[in-house]
């Protein structure tokens, strides 16, 4: 499994989403602070959306003290990237939990500081709201919205 996480990764910093779908199992669930709760359309809709916005624009994705369970994994990465709405420079630390079935991830949930992220993405902004949770309804309606949109766009619905 740990050989599956590092590939899921690798290919995220190379903007493969086909790779990273390729991970996942046909019913994966995802789950971070951005986009909420993800079905499985979704979330493999989700990547291939982040990776076509950054292919290009120098993402660099790195995993590490991956930790392994019985049927589970624990991963910290790193990504940064310029964050698209603003050009700002973001260096966002995520703990990634992720569960296993026939060999593939079928959960896969990321935690981060939505706080700190909000202040490099979005400046004064973030830092002055980026703690709330009324931020983050806002961001996760925002995030789906452009979610909905893009797979409607790319008949992936």
């Amino acid at each position: 499994m740990e050989e599956l996480i590092e590939q899921f990764y690798r290919a995220f910093g190379a903007c493969d989403a086909d790779t990273m779908a390729e991970c996942y199992h046909a019913n994966v669930q995802f789950s971070d602070l951005a986009f909420g709760q993800l079905s499985a359309s979704e979330a493999r809709a989700m990547w291939q959306m982040l990776c076509k916005s950054q292919k290009g624009q120098g993402l660099k994705v790195e995993v590490s003290q991956i930790q392994l369970g019985t049927n589970s994994a624990t991963a910290h990465w790193q990504a940064q990237y310029a964050f698209s709405r603003t050009g700002r420079k973001v260096h966002n630390r995520i703990v990634a939990k992720f569960q296993f079935k026939d060999g593939l991830i079928i959960g896969h949930h990321d935690a981060f500081d939505l706080h700190q992220w909000a202040r490099q993405a979005l400046g004064f902004k973030g830092w002055l709201l980026g703690g709330t949770s009324f931020f983050q309804r806002k961001l996760q309606q925002q995030t789906r919205s452009m979610l909905r949109k893009y797979m409607t766009k790319n008949n992936l619905l």
